[in-house]
């Protein structure tokens, strides 16, 4: 799995850091980036992310779960 970096320097993610990072295709990444879905930085030569961008973007999309299970009849 993808580590975060620790250097500020280093807090862009490519492509396929970021589909590393959340487990999805490139091409979900590139689908995501065309429809404006997912934060990024566009460049003469690629695309990057911000690391704390994305964290924030997953948080606003983070749904709760139920605290207890019950089964619907």
């Amino acid at each position: 799995m993808y580590a975060i970096p620790s250097n500020p320097m280093e807090n862009l993610l490519t492509v396929d850091q970021l589909s590393e990072y959340l487990q999805i295709s490139k091409r979900t990444v590139y689908d995501w980036v065309h429809v404006g879905y997912v934060p990024c930085y566009k460049f003469p030569k690629g695309v990057r992310f911000k690391v704390i961008d994305v964290e924030r973007w997953l948080k606003k999309r983070k749904r709760g779960g139920r605290s207890i299970y019950q089964k619907e009849i």
